[in-house]
């Protein structure tokens, strides 16, 4: 009897579970699309708008802020290097040509002005003293000439004629006498000594008009140089500044005062240094189309080498504008996009995507233009954008 009540219940409910199945499969028959593809879901009610859950946001590392007010500037790239002043080169040369005897210095070399940096020596060095002391003892003949016919001008015993020819000779003599005495100073010989003593001299010191480090050195003792040749080249690095070449296009915005951020490309130095306008161009360099801009360093740097190359950034204008860091916009082509808090919904953040016009980032910062009117107050997303922007982009189908 037990067995016989089991088999009937066992029936019913397999007779239960037919009669369900069979409604669910005419439900479901019902409700499928005719081309049997599956249902596209709903669009979102507004695309620029998403909700995530807390534990969503957490892990996305959302943080929240309003806009900042910040002096941002516009810039314009430059290139350039480390330079002196021209009055700071020095190229050394000989007045007068000759063979080098000595080469004192070494490149890199620290020499004071007036210091010798070689020596030259040649046969019309000594000619020309050799010039100085004869035309020397020619004046005072003819000065003692010229004055014999005085004294017979004066007593009416000589002619007129004598007495002119003496005058012009004892000028003529004197003339020559300061030429050559000029010649000597040039290439550095005493002329004091020499009239003190007679004695004539076998070289001459080529000196540095100034003082500073010795750039280049281009002689060796025996080599015969000329007037036409470079032999030494000294830099005073006290008055170091930078030349930058700016572009046609953007010289119209460099002002005298505007400062410069720039590096050196140097793999050991990452540090900013600042300088300031003081010199913009008047002219283009014909070939490359560029204005020369010279800057003051600000404070001035002794550890910078003249040629070294620099990249620059200079500062042309300025204005209190609203920032958001780089963190905080999604770029997409002319227009970025940044997200702000709207409210809760059902214990899940909401938030929408409102347009801006980016500037180009300084220091981490983008100054930033609403394309919607938004107060200064606004809840912003300040660090999670690219999360709420993939978020956002599931619901529109992306990837």
């Amino acid at each position: 009897m037990s067995f016989n009540l089991n088999l009937y219940a066992l029936a019913g409910t397999l007779a239960l579970l037919t009669a369900c199945g069979s409604k669910g499969g005419d439900a479901a028959q019902k409700d499928a699309p005719a081309d049997g593809k599956a249902a596209a879901p709903a669009a979102p009610a507004n695309p620029n708008q998403l909700s995530v859950s807390p534990a969503q946001e957490k892990a996305a590392g959302i943080t929240f802020g309003s806009f900042e007010r910040q002096n941002m500037t516009t810039e314009v790239q430059a290139n350039g290097s480390v330079e002196v002043p021209p009055q700071n080169r020095v190229s050394i040369t000989a007045v007068q040509g000759g063979y080098v005897q000595t080469v004192l210095v070494l490149p890199g070399e620290h020499v004071a002005a007036g210091a010798p940096v070689a020596t030259l020596r040649s046969p019309e060095y000594l000619t020309l003293q050799q010039n100085y002391l004869q035309s020397k003892a020619k004046v005072r003949f003819l000065a003692e000439d010229l004055e014999r016919q005085r004294i017979l001008d004066v007593e009416d015993v000589g002619a007129k004629r004598k007495l002119q020819m003496a005058r012009a000779d004892y000028a003529t003599e004197q003339a020559m006498l300061r030429a050559t005495a000029a010649q000597l100073r040039l290439l550095g010989i005493s002329v004091a000594h020499l009239d003190a003593t007679g004695q004539l001299v076998t070289s001459v010191p080529l000196t540095s008009p100034i003082s500073g480090y010795v750039k280049v050195v281009n002689i060796n003792p025996g080599q015969y140089v000329g007037p036409q040749d470079v032999l030494v080249e000294v830099l005073n690095r006290d008055d170091l500044h930078l030349e930058l070449k700016v572009f046609e296009k953007d010289v119209a915005q460099v002002k005298v005062g505007q400062k410069i951020l720039f590096k050196i490309q140097n793999a050991n130095r990452d540090e900013e240094l600042t300088a300031r306008v003081f010199l913009v161009g008047k002219a283009f360099d014909d070939n490359a189309r560029t204005v020369r801009v010279h800057a003051h360093l600000e404070p001035e740097r002794r550890d910078l080498l003249p040629g070294q190359f620099v990249a620059a950034r200079i500062q042309t204008a300025g204005a209190r504008v609203r920032t958001l860091p780089e963190a905080a916009l999604i770029q997409a082509g002319e227009l970025s996009y940044i997200f702000r808090r709207v409210g809760q919904d059902s214990g899940r953040t909401v938030f929408r995507r409102v347009r801006v016009r980016a500037a180009p980032p300084q220091h981490g910062d983008v100054a930033v233009t609403v394309l919607d009117p938004l107060p200064d107050t606004t809840q912003l997303v300040r660090k999670g954008a690219y999360f709420l922007d993939a978020e956002l982009r599931k619901g529109e189908g992306g990837d």
